[in-house]
């Protein structure tokens, strides 16, 4: 069967997917401003690293956008569980800027998104 890494086709699929996801956020006006003053070259290559790194060995927007880079290129529902069940415990280092530090303040209605379970 392979590993999660494998099925989801390696360095070179996982790069697309994250490149998608990328562009994806980029135009999502509910999240985007978030990473207005993010270097998007670094912040890819670390996605993609750490996609790589989990699968071989305003959250709900990106979990949102995940989604729907995922089925835009065809993944399966179960990768998609797997690599959200992966990167659920992980939300503490991937949302880890206060919003006041990035300068966009969050809206007076944001509620964290529940926690992901497996």
């Amino acid at each position: 069967m392979g590993s999660l890494y494998e099925r989801l086709g390696g360095s070179e699929s996982i790069t697309a997917v994250v490149e998608d996801f990328r562009d994806r956020v980029a135009k999502d006006s509910r999240i985007n401003q978030k990473f207005a003053k993010t270097d998007l070259v670094r912040l890819r290559q670390m996605l993609i690293d750490q996609v790589c790194e989990v699968t071989s060995g305003e959250f709900d927007a990106l979990v949102q956008d995940l989604v729907a880079t995922f089925n835009h290129f065809k993944v399966g529902k179960a990768e998609q569980s797997e690599v959200l069940g992966v990167l659920g415990p992980l939300k503490p280092d991937i949302v880890e800027v206060d919003s006041n530090q990035v300068g966009t303040a969050l809206p007076s209605t944001y509620q964290p998104a529940p926690a992901l379970t497996h």
